[in-house]
Parts: structure tokens; C-alpha cells; sequence
């Protein structure tokens, strides 16, 4: 049994695969507050998917933020479940899971941008994720030159609702506010499809609901924006939802265990 998970800062998610061609359905729980439960019902939750059974391996997605102070997750969670536990940035389990199962299947550079509470990114290349030295943060982006402001600070959920004081999708879905997140959202994506060169862009994130920015627009904006490269990349909509993070999961546990067994064949 392999396990799967998605951990939030509101919510987990954890799924067991047998096959690591799918996953159960998922256990979603409300995220404790407090480090030391968190992990404990983590395990405790591994153990009723498992059923007692011995876990092969398994993914964590997080975000960076969250626990940062606590360096030893991956080998804390690896002691509770007995088994090697990866920890990886969940915008880049998402758009491996994206790559690889969803929106960007059958793509060659792939690029996957969350907007939620804060903005996120991450490439990938012939279905993997790219190697960087401290992961993806096109949220960090300078949009002006005199009194920088970054990309995050103009259009995620925290920066609309500093903004407006009330949560985003308040707002209703004809405000003006999502016609201008489009317009800002595509300057910051032109300067990332200028960098990173993908043949498509998959936008997601809880900015992207019923109410919220309109793909459609982004696309119109990035058009009229781009002057170096005579084609705009194809940009759509992300198609795995809230768990895309597991199949990206999934997604690398394959890729850990495809490697291992071709590693196994040129030592015989």
C-alpha cells in the first residue's frame, strides 16, 4: 500500500493506492491547529486506510509555509507510518498531477499557476518537476518599478480581501475587481511564459471558481500582451480540483518506483 496526501493549512487530504495506477477515496479532515496532533491523526488516518497493513512509501504535499519550523517532518511522519515519507510543495504536486493526469496531459513544458489566498507556481518538464533551488514563487514577481509591489500582493484571495474586507466570492461574480485580476494576472503570466517557455498554462485555485477571474479573460490580456513570441501557449482551465495534489502524488511515487526498477534491470 502506498499512501498519498495533501496537507493545508485548513484541510488534509490522504488516499491509499494499492496499484499506483489510482487512489481510494480520499479522507478529507479538518487540518489541526497544533503541530503534534496533526501528525498523530495523520497516522492515525494512515492506519485505518491501510487496515494494518504495510505502507511502500509515500508523498506529502504541503505548503511551504506552513510548519516551517519544523525540519524533520518528513522523517517524524516516516517514524509514525514506518515508511520513507517525501515531502513535496503542493503547487508542485498539483501541476505534476495536472501534467500527468489532467489538464496538461500530453504536454512537454507544462506550466501550472494557482491563485487562492496566496499565488503559486511551478514547471514541468516532460512530466516531471523541474529542479530549481528553492522552488517556484512567480507570486513574488515585481509588477512596477517605483514602489514594487509583487504579483501576490495585487491579486490573491488575501490581497481582495484586505482590499475589500470581505472573502472574494462576497463579491459576487459581475464585480469589476475580476476583469481587473484578469489584467493584472496576465502581466505576471506574459513575464512567466516569457521565462519558462511552456507550450500550455493551467490556471487553478479558488480564484478561478463561479465567482472569481474568468480564464477567458486572461487569455484576451496575455494575447494582447505578448510581442516577442509569435504564438501565445495555450491556456486553460486546471481539471483535477481540490485533488489534484494526490494524483501528483501518485505521480511521483510512479516515478520513484519506475526508476528503482530500471536501476534494479542494468545492476542484473
Amino acid at each position: 500500500m502506498y499512501i498519498v496526501a495533501d496537507i493545508g493549512g485548513t484541510k488534509t487530504r490522504i488516499a491509499g493506492s494499492s496499484d499506483l495506477e489510482s487512489f481510494s477515496k480520499p479522507v478529507i479532515y479538518e487540518t489541526p491547529k497544533k503541530y503534534e496532533d496533526a501528525i498523530e491523526f495523520f497516522s492515525t488516518v494512515v492506519r485505518t486506510i491501510t487496515g494494518g497493513s504495510v505502507v511502500r512509501g509515500a508523498v506529502v504535499g504541503k505548503p511551504k509555509p506552513l510548519w516551517k519550523e519544523h525540519t524533520d517532518l518528513a522523517s517524524e511522519l516516516g517514524a509514525l507510518i514506518n515508511t520513507p515519507v517525501r515531502i513535496e510543495n503542493d503547487t508542485a504536486l498539483v501541476g505534476l498531477g495536472e501534467a500527468v493526469y489532467g489538464a496538461g496531459k500530453g504536454s512537454d513544458i507544462f506550466v501550472y499557476i494557482t491563485v487562492s489566498t496566496g499565488v503559486g507556481g511551478v514547471r514541468i518538464t516532460g512530466g516531471r518537476i523541474d529542479p530549481s533551488w528553492q522552488g517556484f514563487e512567480i507570486g513574488g514577481q515585481y509588477l512596477t518599478i517605483d514602489n514594487p509591489i509583487s504579483l501576490e500582493d495585487l491579486i490573491s484571495g488575501s490581497a481582495v480581501h484586505k482590499h475589500y474586507g470581505v472573502h472574494p466570492k462576497e463579491l459576487g461574480k459581475d464585480h469589476p475587481v475580476w476583469e481587473e485580476e484578469a489584467r493584472v494576472l496576465a502581466h505576471g503570466l506574459h513575464n512567466t511564459i516569457l521565462h519558462w517557455s511552456p507550450d500550455r498554462v493551467a490556471l487553478g485555485g479558488s480564484m478561478f471558481n463561479e465567482i472569481g477571474i474568468s480564464v477567458e479573460r486572461v487569455k484576451y490580456h496575455v494575447a494582447a500582451l505578448m510581442k516577442k513570441f509569435p504564438m501565445v501557449p495555450e491556456i486553460v482551465h486546471s481539471s483535477l480540483g481540490d485533488i489534484g495534489g494526490l494524483w501528483g502524488g501518485l505521480a511521483l511515487l510512479r516515478q520513484g518506483y519506475e526508476g528503482q526498477a530500471r536501476l534494479k534491470q542494468l545492476r542484473s
